[in-house]
């Protein structure tokens, strides 16, 4: 999506730090340390934005120039999955 042929640590700790920014104190309070799937693409596009901001952050990433807006160009770029009907 952004060209980074190579993982940085801080790209690991940006998706870490952003999927546990995706739990919320009523989260803790019924002792769920991850987000509930029912928001999966939005729980993913969080997590790539972020990782894709480090990246640009970091000049590993190779796709440029980087887009103005990176939350949209993320969620520009992840797989819909549609079902033809058959019947």
């Amino acid at each position: 999506m952004i060209g980074a042929i190579r993982v940085h640590n801080d790209m690991l700790l940006a998706a870490s730090e952003a999927l546990a920014s995706q739990v919320t104190e009523e989260h803790y309070g019924k002792e769920i340390i991850y987000p509930p799937f029912g928001n999966i693409r939005k729980i993913l596009a969080h997590i790539a934005t972020n990782v894709a901001a480090k990246a640009y952050e970091l000049g590993v990433a190779v796709r440029l120039p980087q887009p103005a807006d990176l939350v949209k160009y993320v969620e520009n770029c992840m797989y819909t999955l549609n079902y033809r009907s058959y019947c």
